[in-house]
């Protein structure tokens, strides 16, 4: 029998794999979703999966067989942590929660301003602000913008600066949050103008999404729940 939140961390793993294919999508990869997993068959953007599982019990070797192991860095995200794939040569690069927050929950008071990043110069300040200069500001792609089920969102500061933000990717069951940052401060800072944005641009979905450590604590400070556990596997470490 399936539970109410082994339901909840099935939504949230097909929205997370629905965001996984629209950013590799902006890279120009096409990726494939199938009955157990969403799967691309070469190297997929950095940090994000080769492929993700959308049910318990994946086919193993069904889903290694759709990756490319032969090339460094392939990764699984696997949503229910409950598949082994020490024997095709993975380790687990670290474990985190699903996260879940009813429509219903109130929004907490944002003192900055948002908006959705809508052109490639504000998606630039976004992703450089996102980034703060490690270097991989390219990962967000003009491309991106394209795709109407992401929504990149923008707190800004009283000057312009977008100074926090995340990305907000809708699917049928709920909007998924993710690249939550705030520039001089952690979690706490970001979500209170994250989640106004959200509830006002998706009064009647759910939020989801995943965290661990002291990221997870501040989610649940902010009404999330955690719902269940999941695994990345990295090949060839």
């Amino acid at each position: 029998m399936t539970t109410p939140k082994q339901l909840l961390v099935r939504a949230a793993a097909r929205n997370n794999a629905e965001w996984c294919a629209a950013m590799s999508r902006s890279h120009g990869l096409a990726g494939e979703f199938g009955a157990h997993a969403w799967a691309a068959p070469s190297r997929t953007p950095l940090y994000y999966p080769d492929a993700v599982t959308l049910v318990p019990g994946a086919d193993r070797a069904a889903l290694v067989s759709r990756i490319d192991t032969a090339a460094p860095g392939a990764s699984v995200k696997d949503s229910f942590a409950d598949l082994d794939l020490t024997e095709a040569g993975f380790q687990v690069l670290f474990e985190a929660q699903w996260i879940h927050r009813p429509a219903s929950a109130p929004a907490p008071a944002s003192d900055l301003a948002w908006d959705v990043a809508g052109d490639p110069d504000m998606l630039h300040a976004w992703a450089l602000a996102w980034d703060d200069e490690d270097g991989n500001a390219d990962l967000f792609q003009p491309e991106l913008l394209d795709d109407p089920a992401t929504f990149v969102l923008a707190g800004k500061s009283a000057d312009g600066r977008v100074v926090t933000g995340a990305v907000a990717s809708r699917s049928d069951q709920a909007v998924g949050i993710s690249n939550v940052f705030a520039l001089g401060g952690g979690p706490d800072a970001a979500w209170p103008v994250v989640l106004d944005a959200v509830t006002w641009l998706f009064p009647t979905l759910p939020v989801v999404g995943y965290e661990q450590g002291d990221a997870l604590a501040a989610a649940v400070q902010h009404g999330f729940e955690p719902v269940g556990p999941l695994r990345i596997w990295l090949h060839g470490q």
